[in-house]
């Protein structure tokens, strides 16, 4: 099974403010300390606000941090919202669908791949907050927060 970049983008967000739970964290911040697109990561933000994931503050001091507490919020819970589908194979069209007993065995390992990370919070992910910001250069206080 492979995540989309935008998954995983909304997956690298989340740890980057579970990492830092009282703190407003700027958009730009955490594109140039991810290497992503600030227009791409600005949607992914914008969609994790609108489910529920993260807030918003605008102004001087403003910036994103998340919406509930980072034990709150499973791996699961967030790839089942960020992923289309789960479907490993497509076998909508094809002509051995009837006999074949590929779809029920990529079923059930899609389920037990959901059950495993439906096991992780992100403050697990991150319990060493500390030590996973200091991967990140420190926030520049004289750039405006977005």
């Amino acid at each position: 099974m492979r995540l989309t970049r935008y998954t995983d983008y909304a997956l690298r967000v989340l740890m980057y403010l579970a990492a830092q739970p009282d703190q407003f964290c700027a958009i730009s911040k955490i594109s140039a300390d991810y290497g992503i697109s600030h227009n791409h990561l600005t949607k992914v933000v914008h969609d994790l606000g609108r489910l529920g994931f993260v807030q918003s503050l605008r102004g001087r001091n403003g910036g994103i941090q998340l919406a509930r507490p980072a034990s709150d919020i499973t791996v699961g819970e967030v790839v089942r919202t960020t992923e289309d589908n789960f479907m490993m194979a497509d076998c909508t069209n094809c002509v051995i669908v009837s006999g074949c007993g590929l779809n029920p065995v990529l079923q059930e390992a899609t389920n037990a791949f959901l059950a495993v990370i439906d096991r992780y919070t992100l403050a697990e992910l991150c319990q060493s907050g500390t030590a996973f910001m200091t991967l990140f250069p420190p926030h520049d206080a004289a750039r405006p927060a977005t």
